[in-house]
């Protein structure tokens, strides 16, 4: 068993920033109407951290980026960092070639030491393993980036293929199954081939840091029916960051448990189909800048009932820039076909700093908080981007309110006997109160001939394109452009 060199890391302080004036984040249950506000309970930092997640001398650094609503702090880690040639990695047990186990036990309890490290550009297969990590790193965010102290680390271009077992671990920055495409952490570059084929297995993880299954770097990863359990503080079942990849995962069930983490968080391109994904705490799923989620014929619920990082929102959806150069910035994109999405508390979708676009089609929406928000775009304490929202429903039922910041534009088009009974406005308040906005932003409402929308309230928008005998006034207003149309 190879001791672990330490690695020397040089701690910079870590700003955290208070919400903005503007902000009107993560976690929904509070942007609504100036009426519909409530008061609603924030959780505590890490122990240690200063109050609202300013740094000690209470002081913010020009250019911060605000906390990430995955709680972790700019960068994506939990501090420190560097790159991936810096890493002396180790494993308790490593395979440098073509190899294949069954039926192996792997454990180990050092600092920053995996418990099986796959080094190589072969093939290696690993049947009904026994997996252990323990052991905190000390790592920061070459855990999050580059892999160290991951329970399974699969590196330099190896396709490895894991079948059945399990694989559990109890400290920081351990996450579960870890793919390191090799690209140093660069958004956009492709990765050295690094592939994990992983199917059958259970997965549990109770740390900080420690996702499920983790991809970055350019790394795939490739899983089916798994049971992955996570209980930590931004600890992701299927989770992305740095230098992204691609992940596909089909069948099984992924349940989040702590502050901080969604069922899936994506720097990447995910693609998760016929799974169920539940978190009970966070938001359903994340997704920060130029990335994308696709969730086909899936089960999503999620209750987010504590905001965590900079949020001030509760939200089922969240879709954002955080600027701090984990992801890059450009066109987010949330794809939902077929499958339901239970929304327990909160909006259903938020949209903050980025240009998104969401596409429904045919998808079971259930939204049990009584405030009834489909969807805000507004401001939410993170600059660099505008916000945009496009949604696009398809043979879709829609129902609540959307709420459009002052400074934000939302197109809605409804096509293939699809239905929107609802209205739109401007009114945003945040969880603690703050106004966020008080006049409807830009917002375009296209229907095609075989849709509907049934207003709920006197609504104003920007332009209309259809037919207006298609809107079913219910008794209120509608106002394009400034002039009553019905």
């Amino acid at each position: 068993m190879k001791l672990v060199k330490k690695i020397l890391i040089s701690v910079a302080a870590i700003a955290f920033i208070t919400a903005a004036t503007a902000s009107c984040k993560t976690k929904d249950k509070d942007s609504t109407t100036s009426e519909q506000t409530q008061t609603q309970e924030f959780a505590n930092p890490p122990e240690g951290t200063p109050p609202d997640g300013m740094p000690s001398d209470g002081k913010r650094p020009s250019g911060t980026p605000p906390e990430k609503p995955n709680g972790a702090p700019p960068g994506g880690g939990f501090g420190g960092g560097h790159a991936s040639a810096d890493i002396d990695y180790s494993g308790a047990v490593e395979i440098n070639s073509s190899k294949t186990e069954e039926n192996a036990t792997y454990s180990t309890s050092t600092v920053d030491q995996s418990a099986l490290l796959v080094s190589t550009d072969g093939n290696v297969e690993i049947v009904n393993p026994t997996v252990s990590k323990t052991g905190d790193s000390n790592g920061g965010d070459s855990c999050n980036f580059y892999g160290l102290n991951a329970a399974v680390l699969v590196k330099d271009g190896s396709t490895t293929t894991i079948t059945g077992g399990t694989i559990s671990s109890s400290g920081s920055g351990a996450n579960g199954v870890f793919s390191y495409g090799g690209n140093g952490g660069k958004n956009g570059a492709g990765g050295d081939g690094t592939t994990v084929i992983i199917s059958g297995t259970k997965i549990t993880t109770t740390g900080d840091g420690s996702g499920g299954i983790m991809t970055a770097g350019g790394g795939i990863t490739k899983a089916s029916d798994l049971d992955i359990t996570t209980s930590g503080r931004s600890s992701a079942p299927i989770r992305t960051d740095r230098g992204g990849g691609i992940v596909t995962v089909d069948g099984g069930t992924y349940t989040s448990n702590g502050l901080g983490s969604p069922a899936i968080y994506s720097t990447a391109d995910i693609t998760v189909s016929n799974a169920t994904l539940t978190s009970n705490l966070s938001e359903g799923v994340c997704i920060e800048g130029k990335n994308s989620i696709t969730l086909n014929n899936s089960n999503l619920t999620a209750n987010n009932t504590k905001c965590n990082g900079n949020a001030t929102f509760f939200d089922t959806i969240m879709i954002y820039q955080s600027m701090s150069g984990d992801a890059d910035s450009g066109t987010s994109s949330f794809t939902m076909n077929g499958g339901s999405l239970t929304s327990k508390s909160g909006h259903i979708f938020h949209v903050t700093n980025t240009n998104a676009i969401i596409n429904l089609n045919g998808v079971t929406l259930k939204n049990e908080d009584s405030t009834n928000i489909l969807l805000s775009v507004c401001a939410d304490g993170w600059n660099g981007a505008s916000n945009i929202a496009t949604l696009n429903a398809n043979s879709q039922k829609l129902d609540g309110t959307i709420l459009v910041g002052s400074d934000s534009s939302f197109t809605l088009n409804l096509t293939n006997n699809s239905s929107f009974e609802g209205t739109v406005s401007g009114k945003i308040t945040n969880v603690k109160g703050k106004t966020v906005s008080t006049d409807v932003g830009n917002v375009s409402v296209k229907i095609d001939g075989t849709s509907t929308w049934t207003l709920t309230g006197d609504t104003y928008i920007t332009s209309f394109e259809g037919d207006l005998s298609q809107v079913n006034t219910n008794g209120y207003k509608l106002y394009v452009g400034g002039k009553l149309v019905k």
